[in-house]
């Protein structure tokens, strides 16, 4: 037996909640709860059985054991419910695993598969929940590495001896910067574990060489220093682009008061 995952990203948080009610569910669902549907029917499925979707609300969605024309028509199909989802092509950030049930195996598990002895639907929500936070991540990283890409520029102006940078954009960039570090926290969770990892100690073992060989936690890190690091730039910048301005304030100061003299002398002069 052989389940195959599709994990992708979209923009921003989904909320389950609300998509439940569009599509005439009355349940609630917590933070590391997700939406498991049917993604033919979009009925919800109790138990991995078949193909299936999972949908998480910190913004990721992971089919179980679908086509690739499977997936393209589910997404064509729910983004009249959800905003952030799009057509497949426009999902830059995927993540594929495979995992083989095989009982004359012993369990091994790498970066892109798995063999276990038996099948267990806690193992496969756990597999879930993990690429489904992986490719959240990659999100960001891409995010922040673009916000990179802009500081080099204007540090590259800098250099030069320019400063050009309006006070909407540097809130914007501070925005933006600050934004990684609470979708990291409070949306990703990537610190926390699923609930059934703290009563099932094998889920609690998946769980833990699962994040580690997606290098969750190094990774969380990486975007933690990176969001610092570009916030002390950004205070730099917010430093030197106010320096500028009192300095261009005290010239006009000074200018005018140069120029209030000279009527004076000039009238002065008249009289």
């Amino acid at each position: 037996m052989e389940f195959l995952f599709n994990a992708y990203a979209f923009d921003g948080e989904l909320d389950l909640n609300r998509l439940a009610q569009k599509l005439g569910m009355t349940r609630k669902y917590r933070w590391e709860e997700p939406m498991k549907l049917n993604p033919v029917t979009f009925a919800p499925v109790p138990s991995a059985n078949g193909e299936q979707a999972y949908l998480y609300y910190f913004g990721g969605v992971v089919f179980l054991n679908c086509s690739a024309d499977l997936i393209a028509r589910f997404l064509d199909a729910i983004q009249g419910h959800a905003g952030q989802m799009k057509r497949r092509h426009q999902f830059p950030f995927h993540e594929e695993y495979r995992l083989e049930i095989d009982p004359q195996r012993e369990t091994a598990i790498a970066n892109n598969c798995a063999v276990m002895p038996r099948c267990d639907p806690t193992f496969l929500d756990i597999i879930c929940f993990v690429i489904a936070k992986s490719v959240a991540l990659e999100r960001i990283e891409a995010r922040i590495d673009q916000v990179f890409d802009e500081v080099e520029v204007l540090i590259a102006k800098l250099a030069r001896g320019k400063l050009e940078l309006p006070d909407r954009d540097m809130a914007r960039m501070a925005s933006s910067i600050l934004s990684f570090k609470f979708t990291s926290i409070a949306h990703i969770m990537v610190l926390d574990k699923p609930e059934i990892t703290w009563d099932d100690p094998q889920a609690d073992r998946l769980y833990l060489t699962m994040a580690g060989l997606f290098e969750l936690n190094q990774r969380y890190l990486e975007i933690r220093h990176k969001s610092e690091t570009l916030l002390d730039m950004t205070g730099v910048f917010t430093s030197l682009s106010h320096a500028r301005r009192s300095a261009r304030l005290e010239w006009i100061i000074i200018i005018l008061i140069a120029i209030e003299i000279v009527l004076y002398l000039l009238e002065l002069f008249r009289h």
